[in-house]
């Protein structure tokens, strides 16, 4: 049960909806709990709630024109710098509401989803080998 209530709040911690799962990991992690499954659970319940905002961008990219909340020109011009850079720029997918923005954006400027996952993954790999280094060299 643990390592689903983990995985649940690291795919809600990365979508639109405000979530710790750094606390999750930690406690966990404190309580005695396997180290390994806890880190690799978080990172693939992490990777797929990006995918979420990815999938919400994607699909609401027509609404948005439709409504005229965006330009389909304005979206054309950015697409192309979107994958030049993209990848650089979901590296950062691990900020906090800033990664959940660009996992957003990847998916309004239709960004490729292969890269799109290997980007992301690193992303969120390395925020939680991050989180649990510091972890363990407190304690």
């Amino acid at each position: 049960m643990v390592y689903i209530i983990m995985f649940i709040t690291a795919f809600s911690s990365a979508t639109l909806i405000p979530m710790g799962s750094e606390a999750v990991l930690l406690y966990n992690i404190s309580k005695g709990y396997d180290l390994y499954t806890l880190f690799t659970v978080a990172v693939i319940g992490n990777t797929l709630g990006a995918y979420v905002n990815y999938y919400l961008g994607f699909k609401g990219e027509e609404y948005l024109v439709k409504k005229k909340y965006l330009k389909e020109k304005k979206i054309n011009k950015h697409k192309k710098t979107f994958d030049r850079y993209g990848g650089f720029a979901l590296l950062l997918a691990w900020v906090p509401i800033i990664g959940d923005g660009l996992t957003f954006v990847a998916g309004i400027l239709r960004y490729s989803v292969a890269k799109f996952f290997v980007y992301v993954f690193i992303s969120k790999f390395f925020r939680y080998l991050a989180v649990v280094l510091i972890f363990d060299n407190y304690n």
